[in-house]
């Protein structure tokens, strides 16, 4: 049954986005990380594209998201390591590979009998990874690692972190045994080629999101809510809208109740703030949007009736700078109700 709210899906954006990231990566392979389903997309959808376009290297967070893409048989690392549960799938899986982030997880692996993995360095997040002495040490003697990575802290902004933290990890080329060696996400695809070093891995800016300014301009819009008018309503003068009455009409106003609101990840933030378009027409949000409603003025658009769509206006850089949010969060918290439709 067609819901009535739905994410019209650029599949033309997210290949033309990819194409352009590939080029910014200069001579090394451009990835694609998939997580959190496609950071809300639907990872399936994603991955057949990217990999119809050419990308060869994926990244999930878990094994649960590296076996529901387990029949594209494409290349998937698995961010988040290697707990004791997943051993067994693991050592099994055709076509995922374990990052190894601790001491422990590579011991275990080793242990298991395991295969090709990745490795994770910590270069200065102190969030994942070994430390390049653990390296040096030879911890890693003997394994199969397909590939070395490291995260930036701070690609996003320019501070003296992002190059101490590229040394860092350029001082461990030649002593993991590693084939290849990555640092950069999408913003560190904008801080140059220096960054790039044999594998990028993307991810928000495949999607719509322009963390740096380096990309405003040359990343495409991807997803584009539109929903319901539930019903149509004429509110009088001195009238109100909604939860607590934030919103009092100035004079008769033409009223579309839309079927979305927080449930959906349309959050409270965007009451009396958002946007849409009817038929091309912008119409303001009015009132405190609630779960699973939110309130148009709709006085200039006569010809929108109950049952017409109306287009949510959510290109990440500029909702982003609205709502406050960041655009990882508006673009990961589209809610499944909404359709996703590609096109």
């Amino acid at each position: 049954m067609p819901a009535p709210l739905r994410l019209r899906l650029d599949g033309d954006a997210l290949i033309s986005n990819w194409r352009t990231l590939a080029a910014m990566s200069g001579a090394a392979a451009c990835g694609a990380a998939v997580k959190a389903d496609g950071y809300g997309l639907g990872a399936r959808e994603v991955v057949r594209r990217l990999a119809g376009a050419g990308c060869r290297d994926f990244f999930v967070a878990t094994w649960s998201e590296a076996m529901a893409l387990a029949d594209l048989n494409v290349p998937v690392s698995v961010l988040h390591g290697l707990r004791e549960e997943d051993v067994a799938i693991a050592l099994t899986a055709a076509t995922a590979r374990p990052v190894l982030n601790t001491v422990q997880q590579v011991r275990r692996w080793r242990e298991a009998g395991g295969g090709a993995c990745d490795v994770m360095v910590d270069t200065g997040m102190n969030r994942l990874g070994i430390q390049p002495d653990d390296v040096a040490a030879g911890l890693l003697d003997g394994l199969r690692v397909e590939t070395l990575l490291s995260h930036l802290a701070s690609a996003d902004e320019e501070v003296p972190l992002n190059a101490l933290q590229r040394e860092r990890f350029a001082a461990l080329a030649g002593k993991s045994g590693a084939r290849r060696m990555s640092l950069a996400n999408s913003a560190g695809i904008a801080l140059g080629p220096d960054y790039a070093f044999d594998l990028t891995r993307p991810g928000i800016a495949l999607y719509g999101a322009a963390p740096v300014a380096a990309l405003e301009g040359r990343i495409r819009q991807v997803v584009r809510p539109e929903v319901q008018v539930l019903q149509r309503r004429l509110v009088p003068a001195g009238q109100g809208v909604g939860y607590n009455m934030t919103w009092t009409a100035a004079a008769d106003t033409e009223v579309a109740i839309v079927n979305l609101g927080y449930a959906d990840g349309y959050l409270r933030c965007f009451s009396g703030k958002g946007s849409a378009q009817a038929g091309g027409i912008p119409v303001p949000v009015i009132g405190r949007v609630s779960m699973d409603l939110t309130a148009l003025d709709v006085s200039a658009a006569p010809d929108l009736a109950e049952g017409d769509w109306v287009a949510i206006d959510y290109a990440l850089p500029a909702a982003a700078a609205l709502s406050g949010l960041s655009q990882y969060e508006l673009l990961t918290g589209l809610g499944a109700r909404f359709d996703r439709m590609w096109y």
